[in-house]
């Protein structure tokens, strides 16, 4: 996916992701969800920090993604907030994305959730871990960006 979503589009975002990892590669993923599911990410009730794609049998699951039910939920359904959700991917992204786990270092990771036209997707990534030098790295060039930011600021206002 070579856009990023509308700000009103985004559901929600996984800032963990990009300090613990390298992307390499994203795919757009269509999500299978129940009606509960959905009325619980319009509401943007969902965490989704510590999940992570599994593939099993040439299909691509989501697991640990959070969605709280609604109050207003059906009574005769039951809400079960961490199930397995499917990916919906083709054929050629599924095979590309398993070839690519099989490597070393490298996992599927979900990065964000979105609408588009009505249907939730999930941007998934092909990641390398960071090490722990890199990841103070980030913090170091996140802190920087800051400075810039701070300075920039008090330079417009002089």
């Amino acid at each position: 996916m070579s856009s990023k979503p509308d700000s009103d589009s985004q559901i929600a975002y996984n800032t963990k992701a990009k300090f613990n990892y390298f992307f390499e590669e994203f795919f757009e993923a269509g999500c299978a969800l129940e009606g509960w599911e959905v009325k619980g990410l319009r509401a943007k009730r969902v965490n989704f920090a510590e999940s992570y794609v599994l593939l099993k049998n040439g299909e691509a699951f989501l697991l640990g993604m959070h969605i709280s039910p609604l109050n207003t939920t059906s009574t005769h359904t039951v809400a079960d907030p961490t199930r397995t959700r499917k990916l919906l991917l083709h054929r050629k992204e599924l095979a590309k994305i398993f070839s690519a786990t099989q490597r070393s270092g490298f996992t599927c990771i979900p990065v964000s959730l979105f609408w588009v036209r009505g249907r939730v997707k999930c941007k998934i990534a092909l990641a390398k871990g960071k090490q722990k030098g890199d990841k103070r790295e980030t913090v170091r060039e996140r802190e920087w960006q800051v400075q810039q930011r701070r300075l920039a600021k008090n330079k417009s206002l002089s």
